[in-house]
């Protein structure tokens, strides 16, 4: 299955048995492409960064090597995870940067959320690169593209950093073992590859990170207010039974503030916005309407756990007129 055209004689992938053959034959056309060669891969815990990953590992092992960059805008415990799932399970060389000074440094006081985007993206490179430069020997950089990456950027509807997007200074040869795969078929073979559910069958999580939920101007206390009502509302919605009903499901924490009242006192404290949605391509999004009880839940366990919050919303907007994010 070479090249960026994916063969009309292709079976969909969309049981384990295919999933496993799909696998064999990477591993066989990994094993072909890279020899002995030493593979670089940017390990962000997404889905197809992760199944690429698992791939190679099942392919090479140890000729891979893995960076994974906590810029400090993941959610609740995914760097703890990556960590976990790629030190000890599969049988690569991981190195985890801690750049999160480094990047929250440089988005203090910076509000355009356009700029955001664009420090974000730039800095992941500049580390990633730095990365690269400490090691000897690097022949070949795997990358998660999939082809649904391949099909927007040839139609000009979507720049992908996966698709063209190799800094200059990084001249390897490409590895990509699930380029000609549609988004479900990376979950099937990811589940095949043995890698958690929670990972394969992960949310769609913008390139930018919390930074795009954290509006406006990032801050520190801010951005932990967010990480932490996040992984209630994620927890609290997949207890409900629903977390395979909802497409997209997360928590936005505006620059705003609101009036309330705290043992008698008036306060002046932050808003948590959740945000559900439900889409087959992004496109377009409808609202989920979520049980009231469930709602209250949340906001009790906000109130009670999350310090600094007095008010707690639930965004009905649809895609459009508003889009998927905030930023």
């Amino acid at each position: 299955m070479s090249g960026n055209v994916r063969p009309d004689s292709m079976k969909r992938i969309n049981t384990k048995e295919l999933a496993q053959a799909f696998i064999d034959e990477q591993i066989a056309e990994i094993r072909a492409q890279v020899g002995s060669g030493k593979v670089l891969l940017a390990l962000s815990g997404g889905v197809d960064s992760s199944v690429c990953a698992a791939l190679l590992s099942k392919a090479i092992g140890k000729q891979l090597t893995c960076v994974h960059v906590n810029h400090g805008l993941l959610r609740k415990g995914e760097p703890e995870q990556v960590c976990e799932v790629f030190g000890k399970q599969f049988d690569v060389n991981l190195i985890y940067v801690d750049a999160v000074d480094r990047f929250l440094d440089k988005l203090a006081g910076v509000s355009d959320p356009e700029t955001k985007r664009k420090i974000i993206g730039k800095e992941f490179i500049d580390v990633f690169a730095e990365e690269a430069a400490k090691l000897d020997g690097i022949s070949f950089l795997g990358q998660g593209t999939i082809y649904p990456d391949i099909l927007e950027s040839a139609d000009g509807i979507k720049a992908h950093h996966n698709v063209g997007g190799l800094p200059k200074e990084l001249q390897f040869e490409l590895v990509e073992p699930v380029k000609l795969l549609f988004k479900d078929e990376v979950r099937c073979v990811g589940a095949a590859l043995g890698l958690p559910d929670n990972m394969v069958y992960r949310q769609p999580f913008p390139g930018p990170g919390l930074g795009v939920r954290c509006t406006g101007a990032i801050t520190r206390d801010r951005l932990e207010t967010l990480r932490e009502a996040d992984a209630i509302v994620r927890g609290e919605i997949d207890a409900a039974g629903l977390g395979d009903k909802i497409w997209q499901y997360f928590c936005i924490v505006p620059d705003l503030r609101s009036t309330g009242i705290k043992d008698g006192k008036r306060t002046d404290d932050r808003m948590v916005v959740i945000r559900a949605v439900n889409s087959i391509d992004a496109t377009s999004a409808t609202v989920p309407e979520l049980p009231y009880e469930l709602l209250f839940k949340i906001r009790d366990r906000i109130f009670k756990e999350v310090p600094g919050v007095n008010r707690v919303l639930y965004d009905i907007s649809t895609k459009p007129l508003a889009t998927i994010e905030w930023e």
